[in-house]
């Protein structure tokens, strides 16, 4: 009786044992900590260290980490992160949970990789980044991340982190901070309306650097109307010439009063706007009055947007830049083929003239409004994010009048800037 007894508790005994490994073992693949918590901590602190990753980076390097992203006063976000750790729609997910503006990095096992909002570091400047740091062990990798985005990157470090202490975030860290947090309520307020004071008086400057060439832009045209020799009574003019030059004459006084109203950098884009609109409506005037084909409507001259419509897409190599498709004048699409420099727009910069895409993102706003958003990241590419003096103009113009490097604004980010795999494989954006 009892051995029959032990033969039929075996199976049992087993089951129980097959079950309670199975109980330890199996959720670590479902262990993988919740985007939300990533998020919550990096709200609070730019360094990150999962628990389950604590290997890769101690927690006094990782200390050690956020107290100097935090000195350099920027959003800059770190994660550690296991191998396993689910990549579908990490950095989106992990952007939209976090809310803020900013450039996040992620060490995913041995792999690294990172995303950025536009305003504050471009595509090109943050592959070459990511390239740069890539095969180096985990502490040496964040490291030297962190010392050249902070270099370069734009924006200001997010108001919570004024409440926080520490960089490397625990489960029990949180609770912690969230009640540093409500007690600290006042000094965050404090914090958050230093920041806007700062940010309001970089557009300040931005702005009166931004007038000078906008009222050149305005002078210009004004002079080009000068010069017209046309009058709505004169023998041949048509009904659509007057419209024509009612428009070219209205876009005039529209930018004249848009400039005079602009109270920040991204109120530029409706001065420009307004001054490509009158020289198209002038281009079509001319061919009206000289019996050609009316022009097709095109963005204006690459080069400087004051020789009016472009009339060809001719390629261009920029210094130290890859080749790309720009739109030409006539001027200097025979200029290019005769082997000579285009007539460049330059502006004065603290390092002296420089092109205006090479003299930092404060002039995104100016060019935006000639070229359109869609178009212009096309041309320009990383031209005008990547200088390090940029910053000297302010911050968060690169994506012409979006959020600002470390404002919270939730969900509102370009999906574009956060997609793509990871690392040559993976997948860290969209994707199936």
């Amino acid at each position: 009786m009892k051995a029959v007894t032990r033969t039929r508790s075996l199976p049992a005994l087993l089951f129980a044992l097959v079950l309670a490994v199975l109980t330890v073992t199996a959720p670590r693949a479902e262990a993988a900590t919740d985007v939300s918590v990533i998020a919550a901590a990096l709200r609070e602190g730019p360094v990150y260290v999962d628990p389950a990753a604590s290997a890769q980076l101690s927690a006094g390097d990782a200390d050690a980490l956020a107290r100097r992203i935090k000195a350099a006063d920027k959003p800059l976000f770190i994660a550690v992160l296991p191998a396993d750790q689910p990549t579908r729609n990490l950095f989106a997910d992990l952007r939209t949970a976090t809310g803020v503006t900013g450039l996040y990095g992620i060490r995913l096992g041995d792999r690294f990789d990172a995303r950025a909002d536009s305003s504050v570091m471009s595509a090109t400047a943050r592959r070459n980044l990511v390239a740069s740091v890539r095969g180096e062990d985990a502490k040496t990798q964040l490291n030297d991340f962190a010392d050249r985005a902070l270099a370069t990157m734009g924006g200001s470090a997010p108001a919570s982190w004024g409440a926080s202490s520490s960089g490397g975030v625990s489960a029990t860290g949180l609770i912690v901070v969230g009640a540093v947090l409500v007690a600290g309520g006042a000094g965050v307020y404090t914090l958050a309306r230093r920041n806007r004071r700062r940010r309001a008086e970089e557009q300040r400057a931005a702005l009166e650097k931004l007038r000078v060439v906008v009222d050149e832009d305005i002078t210009a045209f004004g002079e080009e109307l000068d010069r017209l020799d046309f009058h709505p009574a004169e023998s041949g003019a048509d009904d659509a010439m007057r419209a024509d030059y009612e428009r070219a004459l209205d876009a005039y006084e529209q930018a004249k009063t848009a400039m005079a109203a602009a109270a920040r950098p991204e109120d530029v884009r409706a001065v420009t706007r307004a001054l490509e609109d009158g020289r198209f409506s002038l281009a079509q005037l001319a061919a009206r009055r000289e019996h050609r084909p009316l022009p097709e409507r095109r963005p204006p001259c690459f080069f400087d947007p004051r020789h009016g419509p472009s009339v060809a897409d001719v390629a261009w190599t920029p210094a130290a830049g890859a080749p790309r498709e720009v739109p030409v004048c006539a001027a200097d699409r025979a200029r290019l083929a005769d082997g000579h420099d285009p007539a460049v727009r330059e502006v004065d910069t603290e390092y002296g003239r420089r092109p205006y895409w090479d003299a930092g993102p404060a002039y995104g706003p100016w060019a935006g409004g000639y070229f359109g958003g869609g178009l212009l990241p096309a041309l320009l590419g990383s031209m005008m994010a990547t200088p390090s003096y940029a910053a000297d103009y302010g911050s968060g113009y690169g994506d012409f009048g979006g959020y600002e490097g470390g404002d919270v604004s939730g969900p509102d980010f370009d999906p574009g800037d956060f997609g793509g795999g990871f690392d040559g494989g993976g997948d860290f954006g969209g994707g199936f």
